[in-house]
């Protein structure tokens, strides 16, 4: 497995000499600065390959080429996002970039309600509280139907919540569930958030995956054509938000998708985080069916809570057994071996790590902080290497 690190280029508060120090060999990113829909220009492209093997890294990953949200809603000039999506795989594939990660997430990329909650022995992680989710949602947002949508116990939470905050609490929730809005860093306000949650009015679960299925039938072509490997990330969290459907969420969720456009170019970003936190995945398991259409992994791991809440854990505790969630990916790609392909090496990278140390100096991109993702890489350089140790004396 080679290690990758994901940098968001002039955005990004980590340099290459640091990313150099963690043992990183790969480098995941995308062209932030060009707005979604529009063509990443081949020039541009080469610009940023040329920079990063000029700094001693390869740039293995695209994270990620961005789904325009007209596509989603399957309104506008379709026709012309399909073709600039397509021109931008090819001028991708013509500068070597041969994987590329996208997500399918309404509106919202993921969904956080605590960007610096505290963890045991100092430190802090990225947290979704159901009862302030439900809080923002009910009373907040005053989003009908809401209530459906949490447990009894957090909705109860979430009122009190509600009602002992002050103005700077709610803006600060606020926020903290605006980070994961894509684009230009551009943030909603409640009025704001209103008038775009009612641009998916109308649009429920079915029509999503219609919608869907018609992106993939429109670029997967194109995809094999270049030898390009599409790889769908999962939703953060697994769940639906804001009466927003969510249909990248579980086993029967991917099966459907990788059925839908049945070969090898239509795969998987696996993210063990994002399935981790839906309590009914077995993620080991997941990975196990679907081996063979992972074209690139998202290590980290979550804390589930019986409400519906989680947390960003280290990546050897959690939920997840991680150490068997990577002896099945050394195990597919010993069989890619076998099998005599080049593109055996499955490329993975430390998600979301804590912030440790320094980290809280930096004010990098919530998750993405320095030390805690170079203990996370660590520990998997470590599980990856006593797995394999193992297997060369078998």
């Amino acid at each position: 497995m080679r290690e990758g690190w994901r940098w968001y280029g002039s955005f990004d508060r980590i340099s290459f000499s640091e990313i150099a120090q963690t043992g990183a060999s790969e480098i995941v990113t995308a062209l932030h600065e060009i707005p979604y829909g529009q063509v990443w220009p081949l020039e541009t492209i080469a610009k940023m390959r040329k920079s990063i093997e000029l700094a001693g890294f390869r740039w293995s990953v695209v994270e990620s080429l961005p789904v325009h949200d007209d596509i989603k809603r399957g309104e506008g000039n379709l026709s012309a996002l399909f073709a600039n999506y397509r021109q931008s795989i090819a001028n991708l594939a013509a500068e070597g970039l041969k994987v590329i990660c996208y997500n399918f997430m309404p509106l919202l990329d993921w969904t956080r309600t605590d960007l610096k909650a505290p963890v045991e022995g100092g430190g802090t992680c990225l947290r979704f509280d159901a009862a302030r989710m439900a809080a923002l949602e009910v009373y907040m947002l005053n989003r009908p139907g809401a209530e459906a949508d949490y447990c009894g116990d957090a909705l109860e939470r979430g009122r009190v919540w509600y009602e002992l905050s002050d103005d700077n609490k709610r803006d600060r929730l606020m926020k903290s569930v605006m980070a994961g809005l894509p684009g230009a860093y551009d943030r909603y306000d409640l009025p704001q958030l209103r008038e775009a949650l009612k641009r998916y009015e109308g649009i429920d679960r079915d029509v999503l995956c219609q919608n869907f299925k018609r992106f993939l039938e429109e670029v997967v072509p194109t995809a094999e054509e270049h030898g390009v490997m599409l790889a769908i990330h999962p939703d953060d969290p697994p769940r639906n938000i804001l009466g927003l459907p969510r249909i990248v969420s579980t086993e029967a969720d991917i099966a459907w998708i990788l059925s839908a456009c049945d070969c090898v170019a239509n795969g998987l970003t696996f993210c063990s985080g994002s399935l981790g936190a839906q309590p009914f995945n077995d993620v080991p398991q997941i990975a196990e069916r679907f081996a063979d259409r992972i074209h690139f992994a998202h290590l980290r791991n979550v804390c589930k809570f019986a409400d519906g809440s989680f947390e960003e854990a280290p990546h050897l505790g959690g939920d997840t057994n991680m150490a068997l969630l990577i002896a099945i990916l050394l195990g597919e790609e010993a069989r890619r071996r076998e099998q005599g392909r080049a593109d055996a090496d499955i490329i993975f990278r430390p998600d979301h790590g804590h912030e440790l140390l320094d980290d809280v100096t930096r004010e990098t991109h919530p998750g993405y902080s320095l030390v805690g993702r170079m203990r996370g890489l660590a520990e998997l350089r470590g599980v990856i290497a006593g797995i394999s140790h193992e297997r060369a004396y078998l």
